[in-house]
């Protein structure tokens, strides 16, 4: 992306705090204004010592007051600017960090996949701080600097136009230096933004996962795979910061050789009569404060060239294709729990098809086990009906209904899901219960959880239902977790049920009677049992079998083993029964 249109982008995020930065503009202008007026006033005090005993003490006395006056002013207004420019960059960060979690929010589960969490989590926080402290370090110099430039210009002007001429011609040197090494050192902080993503995505992977690392003796290659991350950034950032701070020490050589020839030419004019001794050091300080600007926006090209790389980053995920919209149609009436696949066809990566013609009608009330080897498409069925994914042809509908044509809101709240991967967000056991359906009340939150078989051991839990738990449910046991994860879909009360090994972190006793707390719970209900043990689908009404995203096998427990097909193969596999397996 272009940093024009990565300015412009950002300008059109600033534009809704306009008054901040009419504010700031305001502050700008009288703090330049003050202090311009400072050596006008000193050359006016020069003036008025002409010789020895030939002092106008009250007049000098007098300016003195106003040179004070206008440094009281010039600290108060620098101060109001701050402030200005300070909240509209703290305010500009907040939309950018709402903008961008709405965002993930509503991509598809698609893109989430393909990109790596600690590089998103790069970007939201990371990046956008970036883009803060580049909105402050610009605004604050570009307001004081562009108005000081002009000032400047203008007193130049008023004393000697043709001194003033000098450094008109001189200063575009300053200006095609900085622009030059800008343009040449943004493609390096890109590639320095993207590789702190890649390094938080790491640390974020291998710091969630440290009981696998110390398990399988990886701390030392885990750091030199790290040191490799990190070798790379620091050559990266080295690059980028050494080439964006050479612009400072090219503008200011380019600066003091115009200082230098003001002075040159201002001393044959007052040497000529020309200038007075007043506007002479008048003139020097002007020329000192038109090039001071040019200083210190290149003293913050580093931070200025980090923050347009960082807001390429967050632009980039803030235009990444969102859902597709759902249908303006109203919620269904009829609520039984029907499901049909209709000759769907699916695929992750175009070209490499996973699920062809796939055919299936589930009646109200009916139970269905999906069993087959790893990357058979199991779960794959379970993202196409929730919606996490669209079909690629064919449809899946629910009560007759094409689930593209309901509201994906609506769809989803017709189901309880329960994943192998339990999740748990840093809070009380009970908001974490609460979680898909936060009217519930205590009395309804602890029926579920006694239908779950998780009562007990919260309530030996230090604080009961009011226990805090840290992010993921660190503090629980993984068999803890999937329990309260049960109750969850349990107090939603879904109308069909998704179990994606929903008990494969229990104990053998607790995953009995918790399969007939489900069975209670699916009286009546559609259900999807994903299931890798099949001792858990045995009362299932029908089995799917699945093999390449095709239903191979299909039928009862009992018929499926008097088949003797794949299904069989799987069950005496499982319980490595196979010498006792039918001839």
């Amino acid at each position: 992306m272009k940093q024009s249109a990565i300015i412009i982008k950002l300008l059109k995020k600033i534009k809704p705090y306009g008054l901040l930065l009419a504010g700031a503009l305001f502050s700008a202008v009288v703090s330049v204004s003050l202090t311009l007026l400072i050596p006008v006033l000193i050359g006016t005090a020069l003036d008025e010592i002409v010789a020895e005993g030939r002092v106008d003490f009250e007049d000098v006395a007098k300016i003195l007051g106003y040179i004070a006056a206008a440094i009281a002013g010039v600290s108060v207004c620098q101060w109001t600017m701050n402030c200005f420019v300070n909240a509209l960059s703290f305010k500009t960060v907040r939309d950018l960090r709402r903008e961008i979690f709405r965002k993930l929010n509503s991509v598809p589960l698609s893109y989430i996949d393909s990109h790596p969490h600690g590089d998103l989590i790069s970007r939201v926080i990371n990046d956008v701080d970036a883009v803060g402290e580049g909105i402050t370090q610009l605004f604050i110099q570009l307001f004081s600097g562009v108005i000081t430039i002009a000032g400047t210009l203008i007193f130049m002007l008023g004393i000697d136009w043709k001194i003033a001429l000098a450094v008109v011609v001189l200063t575009p040197l300053s200006l095609f230096a900085a622009g030059f090494i800008g343009r040449l050192t943004h493609k390096s902080f890109t590639e320095q933004q993207i590789l702190q993503g890649e390094i938080s995505s790491y640390v974020e992977e291998h710091v969630g996962n440290m009981p696998l690392v110390q398990a399988f003796s990886y701390e030392e290659r885990a750091k030199a795979e790290f040191d490799k991350y990190n070798t790379r950034l620091y050559g990266a950032g080295f690059k980028a910061q050494f080439s964006g701070a050479l612009a400072n020490p090219v503008t200011r050589f380019v600066n003091a050789m115009v200082y230098a020839a003001v002075g040159i030419f201002g001393a044959l004019s007052a040497i000529g009569g020309g200038l007075s001794v007043g506007q002479l050091s008048c003139f020097l300080t002007y020329a000192n404060q038109y090039t001071k600007p040019f200083n210190e926006v290149t003293g913050v090209l580093t931070q200025i060239q980090t923050a347009l790389a960082a807001a390429g980053r967050v632009f980039e995920l803030l235009e990444a294709p969102g859902e597709t919209p759902d249908a303006a149609k109203s919620a269904q009436s009829t609520r039984k729990g029907d499901v049909s696949f209709e000759n769907v066809s699916f695929s992750y990566t175009p070209g490499k098809p996973l699920i062809k013609n796939f055919s299936l009608n589930v009646k109200s009330g009916s139970h269905v086990a999906i069993v087959g080897p790893t990357g058979c498409g199991k779960t794959t069925l379970i993202n196409l009906l929730m919606r996490f994914y669209d079909v690629n042809s064919g449809r899946i509908t629910v009560d007759g209904a094409d689930v593209r044509d309901i509201s994906r809101n609506d769809l989803r709240k017709r189901f309880g899901m329960v994943l192998q991967d339990s999740w748990l967000f840093e809070g009380t056991i009970m908001d974490n219960l609460r979680y898909g359906n936060e009217n519930a009340t205590e009395k309804q939150v602890i029926a579920a959880a006694k239908a779950a078989y998780a009562h007990s051991f919260i309530r030996r839990m230090p604080q009961g239902y009011q226990t805090v738990i840290s992010e993921g449910g660190g503090n629980l046991s993984q068999g803890q977790k999937q329990l309260l994860c049960i109750a969850r879909a349990m107090l939603t009360e879904p109308e069909i049920l998704i179990l994606d090994e929903a008990t494969s972190s229990i104990d053998t006793l607790t995953e009995i009677r918790v399969q007939k707390a489900f069975a209670r719970m699916m009286k009546g209900k559609t259900a999807f049992v994903v299931a890798h043990r099949l001792s858990t689908i045995r009362e299932s009404d029908v089995i799917l079998v699945m093999r390449d995203g095709n239903i191979i096998e299909q039928g009862s427990h009992d018929e499926l083993l008097k088949l003797g097909g794949f299904y069989s193969e799987l069950f005496y596999a499982s319980y490595n029964t196979q010498a006792t397996k039918p001839s």
